[in-house]
């Protein structure tokens, strides 16, 4: 088993923030363009950064992350929001929060829209000019269904008294390009895996067909209809019809990476 990835598209470009955790206590970000077959390495964080309570700015250039950092020397504290530059985590805006019972934060196309309010470091700089910030909705899946995922109809229904969506398993499906779709079966969390009783979600393809997809814990279409891939042992694919692991047309693998913090470039601390 190589390292958790997720993976968060852009809405207006073919930018994808990458967000790994492992080896244990490390988090690293990493900016993904398939349409051009390039992977750009970024910050590596001794902390954990929860993926589903993170957002990709829709023209891919800001990430706004939730972050649990103990033993963090600033005044916001070891858990709190922030937008950074991706491929980088250095806070251009930051929040405090309560701790990691929170929500994340949701890019969004009103300008005048900020739920968090002014932050209590950095500022808000060129962002506020093209989007607001709103929180993000406690759901599962919730950054698939910014994505253009829907529930199933045979998905069971949220309880009023499930506060975090959390009691339930969500079927998830997303129609191809050109025809067919993708599926996803799961319960939220983190890296939605939440330990031996619940499990990983299980991705399947409904073309000519349904066949799961075996060793895959991301998945997703790109504007072309090629299938976008993570893998339970680390790399990230680009696959063509079928789909298969044979199919790859591009694959990088980040499964052999270590920690290795460094300082981050001057561009990270410039809106």
């Amino acid at each position: 088993m190589g390292p958790r990835l997720f993976c968060i598209p852009a809405r207006d470009a073919t930018t994808i923030a990458v967000i790994r955790r492992g080896p244990s206590a490390w988090c690293h970000v990493s900016r993904w363009d398939p349409a051009q077959g390039t992977l750009d390495l970024g910050a590596w964080l001794h902390g954990t950064v929860y993926p589903q309570r993170c957002d990709l700015s829709p023209d891919g250039r800001w990430l706004a992350s939730f972050v649990l950092k103990a033993g963090a020397r600033w005044s916001i504290g070891s858990t709190y929001l922030a937008v950074s530059r991706l491929p980088w985590l250095t806070a251009l805006a930051a929040w405090e929060t309560c701790g990691t019972w929170t929500r994340g934060l949701t890019f969004v196309d009103d300008r005048e829209r900020l739920d968090p309010g002014e932050p209590q470091a950095g500022d808000i700089g060129q962002m506020r000019r093209r989007f607001g910030l709103a929180g993000t909705r406690a759901e599962s899946f919730a950054v698939e269904r910014r994505h253009g995922w829907t529930e199933t109809a045979d998905t069971p229904p949220r309880s009023h008294a499930d506060a975090w969506d959390e009691q339930r398993e969500v079927i998830m499906e997303k129609a191809r390009p050109g025809g067919g779709r993708l599926m996803v079966r799961g319960r939220y969390a983190a890296f939605r895996d939440m330990g031996p009783a619940w499990g990983a979600p299980r991705y399947a393809l409904d073309e000519a067909g349904h066949h799961e997809l075996e060793g895959v814990q991301w998945a997703d279409w790109d504007a072309s209809g090629r299938l976008l891939v993570a893998t339970t042992k680390g790399a990230l694919e680009v696959r063509a019809e079928p789909f298969d692991a044979a199919s790859a047309v591009w694959r990088y693998d980040l499964g052999p990476l270590r920690p290795q913090p460094t300082e981050p470039p001057a561009e990270a601390s410039r809106w």
